[in-house]
């Protein structure tokens, strides 16, 4: 955009910081993600960052001797690297270099699909390029004298008294509060939804989880949608809402998001605030772990971070262990001592046992269930449909005067709503 940097490429050097929590094949996965082709990973311990480039000289001649070898046109660091180190290692390297966020960003770039998500993908990509101003324009950064700004600061020229830099930075802060603006009435839009969602008593359902753990894959299984998905980070990007039929509470909203990662970057928890809303404003959320992974567990703590940071926290949670057709291990539910489920296993690649998932989401949803009997009249036909479409008809009678006697399993404040909106006349 304004940067004066040395020219990108597909071929690209992995340097992976061993830390706690750091993860060189990830760092691989998101590089092909990105469209990048690894021609080489350098791994290198640094407890404390050297301010100038984040690691120390020796490292850095080796990272230029293997970058050289390897003909690789990006060096990509699986850390946060500062603006300064950003421009330090590329003056040293004399290639691009690129941080963690950078190539998430680089990732959601590509895959925004939506008006809104490409909104948000840029609104964080202009608050990252923000800080990183500092190399552009380089010819043309001091003081500019002239008559004003008129029409050449609309075009990003600087004006009188005010450096190029300026003028750039001005453009972007511009930008990025229209973009802002329009994301608020998004956010308006949203909540205005879920207040109608609200007042008819529909529930919602998010799916929420580290990305690649299956969670396009179990919204479609469970939707019978055709929601992209990939085995590859971050296939679904774009938020999907569809509905989902339960039984006993009758119609439900299933949401798919956005995967979450290790160091999820700030700017984009913040870009996606209008879309992550229908994660903390949920009934329930699906959490959705790899079991097949290794670090399932870390990944789940890493998810737990990020639902903390969205204010998601005190969600509920329905565990879902997905993929067991990798591990073997057979479909099940596990409840607390109260008789609550709390973890389902199953593979949503296959569908084994996600009918104990839809029973484990009903039971979780379902508030003063009771089992009932009700007598219709022959005409309330419209009564009986509605009771049948919840999955709520446990048994059904004719008696000889064509009443119709049902025994029901539903929640009471559903079945009020449903008799008086019959007009009453119902027996129990």
């Amino acid at each position: 955009m304004f940067f004066d940097r040395p020219e990108s490429g597909t071929r690209a050097l992995l340097v992976h910081i061993e830390q706690e929590e750091s993860d060189a094949d990830e760092l691989r996965e998101l590089t092909v993600s990105a469209g990048l082709e690894p021609v080489g990973c350098i791994s290198a311990r640094k407890r404390y960052p050297d301010p100038k480039t984040y690691i120390g000289s020796g490292k850095l001649a080796e990272i230029h001797d293997a970058a050289l070898d390897g003909d690789a046109q990006i060096v990509l660091f699986d850390q946060e690297l500062t603006p300064a180190q950003e421009r330090n290692l590329e003056r040293v390297l004399a290639r691009r270099v690129m941080s963690r966020t950078g190539l998430i960003l680089e990732i959601f770039a590509q895959r925004a699909r939506t008006h809104e998500g490409k909104l948000q993908v840029e609104l964080a990509q202009l608050g990252h390029a923000s800080t990183r101003l500092v190399r552009g324009w380089t010819h043309l950064d001091r003081q500019r004298g002239g008559s004003g700004r008129g029409q050449g600061a609309a075009m990003g020229v600087a004006g009188a008294g005010e450096t190029q830099l300026e003028a750039d930075q001005r453009m972007i802060g511009a930008r990025m509060k229209r973009i802002r603006e329009r994301l608020v009435r998004v956010r308006r839009s949203r909540a205005q939804n879920r207040r109608a969602r609200r007042r008819a008593d529909v529930r919602t359902v998010s799916l929420v989880g580290y990305t690649n753990a299956g969670k396009s894959t179990l919204f479609n299984r469970l939707c019978e949608a055709d929601v992209h998905a990939a085995n590859q980070l971050f296939a679904t990007l774009d938020p999907t809402l569809r509905q989902l039929d339960l039984p006993v509470i009758g119609r439900a909203i299933l949401t798919d998001t956005v995967g979450f990662i290790r160091h999820l970057p700030h700017g984009l928890i913040d870009a996606f605030r209008a879309t992550l809303e229908e994660v903390s404003e949920a009934d329930l959320l699906l959490h959705v772990v790899d079991a097949s992974s290794p670090d399932h567990q870390l990944h789940s703590q890493q998810v737990d971070a990020v639902l903390s940071e969205i204010g998601a926290d005190s969600v509920p949670q329905l565990i879902v262990y997905n993929k067991i057709d990798v591990t073997a291990e057979p479909p099940r539910v596990d409840y607390t001592d109260e008789g609550i489920p709390w973890r389902v296993w199953l593979s949503a690649q296959t569908g084994v046992g996600v009918d104990l998932l839809i029973e484990a989401i009903s039971a979780r949803l379902a508030s003063g269930v009771i089992e009932t009997t009700l007598s219709l009249a022959p005409d309330q036909g419209a009564l009986r449909a509605e009771l049948f479409e919840l999955g709520a008809v446990i048994e059904e009678r004719t008696e000889v005067d064509g009443t119709i006697c049902m025994h029901l399993r539903i929640e009471q404040d559903r079945l009020n709503r449903l008799t008086t909106k019959a007009g009453g006349n119902v027996s129990g």
